[in-house]
């Protein structure tokens, strides 16, 4: 009884450990799909606006933009158009 207890214990520590991991990864993911339909909305795609902010100098993380191409669009196209104008 106490040995498969002890087992079941030790099986959970590790599904919860890989699964802390595993919801970094899921979220991430999501914000990254989340800009890409924000950003082809406004004529671009995901690897292209990375690439024009990453020049523009501007840091804002992925939850943020995947947060604004979600709640406010009209402050994410002009997030589009900065990475748009350091790409020409």
């Amino acid at each position: 009884m106490y040995k498969s207890v002890r087992e079941t214990v030790i099986r959970a520590g590790a599904f919860a450990w890989r699964d802390r991991r595993r919801k970094k990864r899921d979220f991430r993911r999501l914000w990254n799909i989340r800009i890409n339909a924000g950003a082809r909305m406004c004529g671009l795609n995901y690897s292209r606006l990375m690439g024009g902010l990453k020049k523009a100098d501007v840091e804002i993380n992925r939850k943020m933009l995947a947060q604004m191409a979600l709640e406010d669009p009209q402050g994410f196209a002009q997030v589009v158009e900065i990475a748009r104008e350091a790409m020409a």
